[in-house]
């Protein structure tokens, strides 16, 4: 059947172009024992009912953004956009108070000691707990660790994983003195080139969703909350701040908003925070029917809604939608409030609804409880945690004749590339974290017993320091205020020196180095999305070298999203993406290739063969809105990047990923769902419960190590439906398991329990979803395609599984949701 892809475009709405800088205060309050007992008594309309408008105000509005930053960051962002706390005001006192329990974190609530109500800390990001190492007048550091980013934990495809390093990054933000952590991310990887990628899990909403929920539960586990990001369709730096998604209801339910769903009915986040970008030409933050028809009394969600840092444009809008706090807050902000209270613009009741949520998350928060963090979480236990994490995460993609894991004969080895020896362990940004090491691909040869080539060290290591050194500072101002590692730019290597190497060395390593992050959308070009010709000139010459005396190259990728790998792929013998591993990353990485861990690493994203052939390369990332002005006053308070008028269309609908290459027989380079290990599997006796679904599908299936060496396989169910009323992709993923470690001949039986919301796709016309009757395949395999076992099943009548409300469409009234 013709496949017909989504292209509408509504009415555009105006944007706003500029937005300003807060620089303020951050942290939170102790208590004392006096108001740790009047807590145990802290009733939440009472206090609502004693506290004034102001206070009402101050509490939902943050106390703002404190960056110490140094005269070279400072001197980049513009002095008009600076403002310095008045520390002579009641206020910012408080906030001058608070700021001296953590910082460097993202923002903090107000407090009222008089009403017990007790500041709530938001610290950053997704890759562990970002707070500043050292604090004024105290002795020591305060670093957290680094975990393998979130495209490294979804690659593992084991929730049980995740929720351990869930609760090992929950220890941090509790011993730290942290209340929320703003994390996970669960935006879909729509296009290869989003900047911020690698802080999401995957292509697919049911990886995401399961990804997510199992490390939201992780962290929950320690008694701190969660605050999941960023509530919807935030899927592109390029004008965040102002960009119109436009896109069909379906694709809304069924890709974007479906992780999001997955997670809050299966793990309960404390709160939620509002994307920036607009969806169907309302801000997400000032949408009523995103924030309260959808997340609240569809999804039963009972916590908090926060802005992004600056999002949105309107204060009365937001808190009128349901977004309950806005940070990071401006004392221009507070006033504002006050004065739609008075003169009627906004209802003191939906402020008492905005105070109340927020109050019913403080009361579960440490701080609130009186917990007294002790500043000193197991930093070596996680460190554990995050190696088994990053190497369980890492993806064999090439490995001709058993060129890894390394022969016991291999003792002298030759490092190539830059990021050998400056490796990457995060992203940049809010998802940069303040570690206190990372092991590069050096020292984890090292500490292994390997041996060095110390000339080439030598060689690159001066080179690294040449360019450290000359190296300008990062034209992505988020990244130079923020952090994160520029990767050093590769070398002209000599061919001189790689025969030479060749000649002494028992195997070659090359890694290639990319990082990415907040604020920039990467690049369809040589050195970022494609090889430059450095590096590909590397890697021919060294694997010709190599090859020339009877050994091996293997090629490592240090990599903060998916790469071009089609035209270079054949020509080393092996190819490891390790991704951007966290702290422990050489480590990891050597586990791998010296064969202490057998690779188990599903792709949970497909590398195209080239950037074109994805399906929203034509669309991504948008374009301008032309004559589009926007002249009322930017209410944010926050930013570092202007308003431009911008939208995009998703024109693939909910053809993104592995949906749109097999629907429409679209080769790749590497599909969804793929990794080698050093043994095999056999799959056998897949059994269905029943050949007639009504209401639950039971599944089983045996693996079994057919080769020489322990490892674990990933096991993936998908679904080919019919698609008589709805269209349908060629395939879809409904169910993932991982095994345990099986030794050789060893086997394992994995069950599967299917509901009807699993086969179910979003019905536009009648705003259900449906499960449509007729023929079902099932499909499991070791990835979306290596296929190893099939089996079908009917469903005799359509299913309506839920009916739900028929909102965010792309020709809906805006004005109408505005008054």
């Amino acid at each position: 059947m013709e496949k017909k892809l989504f292209n509408i475009k509504p009415k555009l709405r105006p944007y706003k172009i500029f937005i300003f800088v807060l620089l303020s205060g951050i942290a939170f309050s102790c208590s004392t024992p006096e108001e740790q007992n009047e807590k145990k008594e802290f009733d939440i309309s009472s206090v609502i009912e004693k506290m004034s408008v102001e206070e009402k105000a101050r509490l939902v509005v943050g106390t703002g953004m404190y960056l110490p930053l140094p005269d070279s960051i400072k001197a980049m962002i513009p002095e008009g956009l600076r403002k310095e706390l008045d520390t002579t005001t009641a206020y910012g006192k408080m906030v001058t108070k608070i700021r001296q329990y953590l910082p460097g974190t993202a923002g903090v609530t107000a407090e009222f000691p008089k009403y017990g109500i007790t500041s709530q800390t938001l610290a950053d990001g997704p890759a562990g707990l970002r707070i500043s190492p050292v604090r004024e007048g105290k002795e020591g550091t305060f670093y957290a660790t680094a975990f393998p980013i979130a495209t490294v934990l979804a690659s593992t495809w084991d929730t049980d994983l995740i929720e351990n390093v869930g609760q090992a990054m929950g220890e941090e933000v509790l011993e730290y003195g942290a209340d929320i952590i703003l994390a996970p991310g669960l935006n879909l990887q729509r296009d290869p080139l989003n900047g911020r990628n690698f802080e999401y899990y995957s292509e697919d909403p049911l990886v995401t969703g399961k990804m997510a929920s199992a490390m939201i539960n992780g962290i929950q586990s320690n008694g701190v909350g969660t605050s999941i990001k960023h509530f919807a369709v935030n899927n592109q730096e390029t004008n965040r701040l102002s960009v119109n998604t436009i896109l069909s209801e379906r694709a809304l339910r069924e890709m974007y908003l479906k992780g999001f769903e997955i997670a809050v009915k299966e793990s309960q986040p404390w709160t939620v925070m509002s994307s920036y970008n607009k969806v169907n030409g309302l801000y997400t933050s000032e949408d009523p029917e995103l924030l309260i028809t959808i997340l609240r009394d569809e999804w039963g969600f009972d916590g908090y809604v926060m802005t992004d840092w600056g999002g949105g444009s309107d204060i009365v809008a937001q808190l009128k939608a349901g977004n309950d706090m806005i940070q990071p807050g401006s004392p221009e902000q507070i006033q504002a409030v006050v004065e739609a209270v008075e003169n009627g613009e906004l209802e003191e009741n939906i402020l008492d609804t905005n105070v109340e949520r927020i109050l019913s998350v403080m009361v579960k928060t440490p701080r609130f409880r009186g917990y007294e963090n002790s500043n000193k979480p197991d930093l070596e236990a996680h460190a554990a945690i995050t190696r088994q994490a990053a190497t369980d995460g890492m993806i064999l993609l090439e490995n001709k004749d058993n060129a890894l894991p390394f022969e016991s004969s291999v003792k002298n080895i030759a490092a190539f590339g830059a990021n050998s020896y400056d490796f990457i362990s995060g992203g940049t940004g809010s998802g940069d974290v303040n570690e206190a090491y990372t092991i590069s691909l050096i020292e984890g040869l090292q500490k292994a017993d390997y041996e060095i080539d110390e000339e080439l060290k030598d060689i690159y290591d001066n080179y690294i320091k040449k360019t450290r050194a000359n190296q300008p500072p990062p034209e992505n101002l988020l990244t130079a205020l923020l952090g994160g590692k520029q990767p050093i730019p590769e070398m002209e290597l000599d061919e001189s020196i790689a025969k030479e190497m060749a000649s002494k060395s028992d195997i070659a390593l090359i890694t290639v180095g990319r990082n990415a992050g907040e604020g920039d959308d990467r690049k369809a070009e040589a050195g970022d999305f494609y090889l430059n010709d450095k590096e590909k000139s590397m890697i021919e010459m060294v694997t010709k070298a190599f090859h020339a005396e009877g050994k091996k190259a293997v090629v490592i990728l240090n990599i903060a999203g998916v790469i071009e790998t089609a035209s270079w792929k054949n020509i080393p013998d092996a190819v490891l993406c390790s991704w951007l591993p966290g702290q422990e990353a050489g480590n990891s990485v050597v586990d791998v290739l010296s064969g202490k861990v057998n690779p188990s690493g599903k792709l949970a994203i497909t590398f195209p063969t080239t950037y074109e052939d994805a399906s929203t390369a034509k669309n991504f990332p948008g374009s301008s809105v032309k004559g589009e002005t926007d002249d009322k006053e930017d209410e944010s308070g926050f930013s570092f990047m202007k308003r431009v008028p911008w939208e995009v269309i998703y024109e693939e609908d909910i053809y993104v990923g592995y949906r749109y290459y097999q629907t429409f027989d679209v080769p790749v380079s590497y599909e969804f769902g793929y990794g080698k290990s050093y043994t095999s599997f056999e799959y056998s006796n897949l059994t269905l419960n029943t050949d007639s679904f009504i209401d639950q599908l039971e599944i089983t299936v045996d693996i079994k190590n057919a080769g020489q060496l322990a490892g674990k396989e990933v096991v993936q169910i998908y679904v080919k439906a019919p698609s008589d009323q709805l269209e349908k992709p060629e395939s879809q993923l409904i169910a993932f398991g991982k095994t345990s470690l099986l030794k050789p001949n060893a086997s394992e039986k994995l069950s599967f329990t299917i509901a009807a919301k699993d086969l179910a796709s979003f019905d536009e016309t009648n705003s259900r979803w449906l499960v449509e009757s007729g023929e079902y395949t099932i499909r499991i395999g070791a990835s979306s395609q290596d296929i190893k076992l099939t089996d079908k099943f009917f469903v005799k009548e359509d299913i309506t599984v839920e009916n739900v409300n028929k909102v965010m469409t792309p020709n809906r009234d805006i004005e109408l949701l505005r008054q």
